[in-house]
């Protein structure tokens, strides 16, 4: 095949606070066809999620960081364009790490084939994808509700909340949201039909949750960190369990993390804090899956994706995270097929 220009962002340096141009460069290169149990992958999608401010850092993680001069780190979906696997054919639709380029050379045995005809692409970076796992297992699994419980989840109108907030509904539970902005919280409530939605840039965290959990918090799912895990802390039911998926509020800090000064209501309450990594969870991805489409196709759960285009907006779109910007799924549209 005719070989084809691939544009890619890559890592110029480890970002100090937010990541700003200079930490990227955009490089050109040429396709070279695939070898055996290869496949070449057109992207059309990329995922953008707060994981990857981590992914950038030196240090000890769950995931290797990204090397400096390496393509970015990114989930995507694409679509198959040269073949030397068997199994996905040119014309497939896969899922993987693509990272952030328009084509990349994959061993197939690391992709995952999706349907567009069962759901739009987009959604499996969305509810069928790293962020619906997450928040269905971290919820399920890790947080264990029980029908009547209160569980209270911190970015609500984000990719994973909005999922543990309708799985925890669909569950039985109470279901409060934390959000940023009166627009973010009318949408949790009103579109995902979460009961209510506390407001964290309306006054104190603390009061909103006091009185919109009068019982306590038996489970929360935090995705932000900071003062507002500290807040919940204080809310803890007897008992209670608390996912820590992700810190957002800390990813940027040039000042150490922020840990939790209220931990000892764990020991008053008898309570559990662990966190969730998804990839714990891959061999039963299936289940997941198939009981969130099922819902999907129901009408009894929501995806919800903001999509911008264009690869070249990359370092921008990616700040949206940090800004509170995205409602629902960050995606970014790299290509038409």
């Amino acid at each position: 095949m005719t070989s084809l220009t691939n544009h890619q962002y890559r890592l110029a340096a480890r970002p100090v606070g937010l990541p700003k141009p200079s930490d990227w460069t955009y490089t050109t290169s040429e396709t070279t066809p695939p070898g055996e149990g290869e496949v070449l992958v057109k992207t059309l999608y990329l995922s953008l999620d707060p994981a990857m401010r981590g992914w950038m850092n030196e240090g000890k993680s769950y995931i290797e960081p990204v090397g400096i001069g390496d393509v970015m780190r990114a989930l995507g979906v694409g679509v198959v364009v040269a073949s030397a696997d068997p199994k996905l054919p040119v014309g497939s639709h896969v899922s993987g790490m693509l990272g952030v380029q328009e084509y990349s050379t994959q061993p197939g045995r690391r992709l995952q084939q999706v349907d567009p005809r069962l759901a739009p692409l987009p959604v499996y970076l969305s509810v069928l994808g790293m962020p619906g796992m997450t928040g269905y297992f971290g919820l399920l699994e890790v947080g264990q509700p029980q029908p009547g419980e209160t569980v209270v989840v911190s970015g609500a109108a984000g990719a994973v909340g909005l999922v543990v907030g309708q799985v925890a509904k669909l569950k039985g539970c109470k279901v409060v949201g934390i959000a940023g902005g009166a627009d973010k919280c009318r949408y949790v409530v009103d579109e995902l039909g979460f009961d209510s939605c506390v407001d964290y840039k309306a006054g104190s965290v603390k009061a909103q949750l006091r009185e919109q959990c009068p019982q306590g918090i038996d489970v929360y799912f935090d995705n932000v960190g900071g003062d507002i895990l500290d807040d919940c802390l204080t809310q803890l039911a007897l008992h209670g369990r608390i996912i820590i998926c992700g810190a957002i509020s800390q990813y940027n800090n040039t000042t150490p993390v922020k840990g939790p000064a209220n931990y000892l209501s764990l020991l008053v309450n008898r309570g559990r804090m662990q966190g969730i990594v998804v990839s714990d969870y891959m061999k039963q991805y299936g289940e997941a899956v198939r009981a969130m489409g099922g819902w999907l196709r129901e009408g009894k759960m929501r995806s919800k994706e903001d999509i911008v285009s264009g690869i070249e907006t990359f370092p921008d779109t990616l700040l949206k995270l940090f800004r509170g910007e995205n409602l629902g799924k960050l995606v970014l549209k790299v290509a038409d097929e």
